[in-house]
């Protein structure tokens, strides 16, 4: 349940990054019903990637940027996250998925709402014990 839980959120996420910021994007159908249908799966297998890309690549590029984290007071881990959306965009084209971030500052915007969006959803959808 957990993971399922953790899949939702991220794909939210990504939903209202893709929604919010220009240079994020699934391609496919616009319009209301057609949109929906066209673009559920592909959400779900980004969120996945995202998932394994942000589970074992970002600790090693965590670990080997300590410097740059201590020196921007903790920044960096924002350009971080940013390539960790970036990877995610390369390798959903790779597996073409219909999913794209073009540049950097849409992947910076894009890394912080998800983050935010994903503290506020996993606030409300989260866990209780």
């Amino acid at each position: 349940m957990r993971f399922l839980s953790w899949l939702v959120t991220t794909a939210i996420a990504v939903a209202v990054a893709a929604w919010l910021i220009d240079g994020i994007r699934f391609t496919g159908p616009r319009q209301w019903p057609d949109e929906f249908t066209e673009k559920l799966v592909p959400l779900l297998l980004v969120a996945l990637i995202l998932g394994v890309v942000s589970s074992f690549v970002k600790p090693i590029l965590t670990i080997l940027s300590i410097p740059f984290i201590i020196v921007t007071l903790g920044l960096f881990l924002l350009v971080i996250n940013a390539a960790m959306l970036r990877l995610t965009s390369w390798l959903a084209g790779e597996l073409d998925i219909g999913f794209r971030v073009t540049g950097w500052w849409p992947a910076i915007g894009g890394a912080i709402v998800i983050t935010l969006t994903t503290w506020v959803v996993d606030g409300i959808i989260g866990e209780k014990s």
